[in-house]
């Protein structure tokens, strides 16, 4: 448990580190780094933008849609490896952008059921919203609808979790009390999520 508690105060301190330093560009690199298939993810990166929001050190609107756009930005080469490589490649090679068939087709399923518009749903969704772009590239979406509703999605993502981040910012007296008080509870929930996502996420790769 400590190991686990030394990694996500690591990786929390690194977050508000680069976010602290850079400011809204470190927000836009990061989210970028995100749609780019690497696991880090925004329900980390969002929050902490927000604390630094409360803190009067950064804009919420500038956060949000610096946010946005750095989703556009890291969706950029999973469309066109997509685009450009077709189902077939990225059905061979995808494991090593941590893509699965899995992934491939759940979000083929949301394409299919919703059309264009899966591209703005999706971007509001824990993990689909990372992988939607290979599938976008595959079926060559329209780049003008694909970008758009990528940027939109992700700016009503970006909003909400922004938000939390703020409200916690200006609670933060309450949260440490809560987060003291069910340290041990709070870290071993989180760590048996993350386990069970890598857990089914890399079996998908696995069977690939």
């Amino acid at each position: 448990m400590e190991v686990i508690n030394t990694i996500l105060v690591h990786l929390i301190n690194w977050i508000e580190h680069v976010i602290t330093l850079f400011g809204p560009s470190g927000v836009a690199m990061l989210m970028a780094i995100e749609s780019c298939n690497i696991p880090l993810p925004s329900e980390a990166v969002l929050p902490f933008a927000g604390y630094i929001v409360s803190k009067g050190e950064m804009n919420f609107h500038v956060a949000a849609f610096a946010s946005a756009i750095g989703c556009v930005l890291g969706s950029l080469p999973s469309y066109y490896i997509g685009y450009f490589g077709g189902r077939t490649f990225v059905e061979k090679y995808g494991k090593y952008f941590l893509v699965s068939h899995k992934d491939l087709e759940d979000a083929d399923k949301w394409v299919e059921k919703y059309g264009d518009w899966a591209f703005f749903l999706c971007r509001m969704l824990p993990v689909v919203r990372t992988f939607i772009s290979l599938p976008a590239g595959i079926l060559r979406a329209k780049k003008r609808f694909f970008f758009t509703f990528t940027f939109l999605g992700s700016l009503v993502w970006s909003y909400v979790l922004i938000y939390v981040g703020v409200k916690m910012g200006q609670n933060m007296d309450a949260f440490k009390h809560i987060w003291h008080k069910f340290d041990a509870l709070i870290i071993g929930i989180f760590f048996v999520l993350g386990c069970m996502y890598v857990y089914k996420h890399f079996k998908h790769l696995k069977e690939s």
